[in-house]
């Protein structure tokens, strides 16, 4: 038996989120066209049995923010969750965009993969959006970076790479017992879940910059036979990012809640009665002891 931690490293929308809900086979990381989407660490499952000469394996898969400048508060607490994912893992996973080229995000990731212990593979991510004549290059150009352990061309979108990819990884992994039961395949409570669910339908709905304005917190969770009643909060900087969520008449609020009750239900397999509100919390991102409440209230599932 395999087990062992994976931690999924990259720049903002290398596909990281993607990959991972495409590993697990569930929605566990919200995933939207915007960069920076992610903000703490998330962590899925993959059990797989035995076969055709690999063993059978346990992957605890935790995606990161995507590494960038930090400009804030949130933004320091986010480089934070990447350290943390890297001290603890026993295999890297480098996912990089083929469609963009290298910048100081990508300088930035490269010193954090060389001062790895563990391990380093190349994802070569969307494939599916460059011609085939193109890829060679791009791998030759990469060997020459940093010894990696394997450089593996992925669409996290199309699965392509999937099983090659899941193949390596177990060979890389220590031997050991699993550290969930089979049937788990993420450690992050209904709450967290919930609360991601919601900020990514205010991420899709809501134009430019207010989405990075913007954070959810459960305030109540209510689980019944019949129903599962929901409150939570939707927090912005200004008054003016307020009326945009709410929208006039409330039609804003009122789509972003039904989108987000969908996915609660869908997940839950239950009937969800969802209540948002919208509150003003000026600068909250430069705000050390908001940012912390909120990632002590990520922390419930470790």
């Amino acid at each position: 038996m395999r087990c062992g931690f994976v931690c999924l490293l990259g720049r903002p929308n290398a596909g990281k989120s993607t990959l991972l809900n495409m590993l697990v086979g569930e929605k566990l990381a919200i995933v939207t066209p915007k960069p920076q989407t992610t903000r703490t660490r998330v962590e899925g499952i993959v059990n797989l049995p035995a076969g055709e000469g690999r063993p059978a394996a346990q992957l605890v898969l935790v995606d990161t923010p995507g590494v960038h400048r930090s400009r804030s508060w949130l933004d320091r607490r986010m480089a934070q969750e990447i350290r943390a994912a890297l001290q603890e893992c026993h295999l890297v996973l480098w996912i990089k965009d083929v469609t963009r080229g290298r910048g100081p995000e990508e300088e930035y990731v490269l010193s954090l993969v060389r001062k790895s212990e563990v391990p380093v593979f190349l994802l070569l991510n969307k494939i599916d959006l460059i011609p085939k004549p193109e890829l060679l290059p791009i791998i030759e150009a990469c060997r020459q970076l940093h010894p990696f352990r394997e450089i593996i061309p992925i669409s996290a979108k199309t699965h392509d790479g999937r099983s090659r990819l899941l193949d390596q990884i177990v060979n890389v992994l220590p031997e050991g017992e699993p550290h969930f039961p089979a049937e788990r395949y993420t450690n992050l409570p209904v709450r967290y879940l919930a609360a991601e669910m919601i900020r990514e339908q205010v991420w899709r709905e809501t134009a430019e910059e207010l989405p990075y304005s913007t954070a959810v917190e459960i305030e109540r969770f209510v689980e019944t036979p019949e129903i599962t009643r929901i409150a939570a909060v939707i927090y912005c900087e200004r008054e003016g990012q307020k009326g945009i969520i709410i929208g006039r008449g409330g039609q804003m609020l009122k789509k972003i809640g039904a989108a987000a009750r969908r996915q609660i239900e869908k997940m839950l397999a239950a009937h969800v009665f969802l209540e948002l509100f919208v509150k003003v919390e000026p600068q909250w991102r430069e705000r050390r002891d908001f940012v912390e409440r909120l990632f002590d209230g990520f922390s419930l599932r470790r």
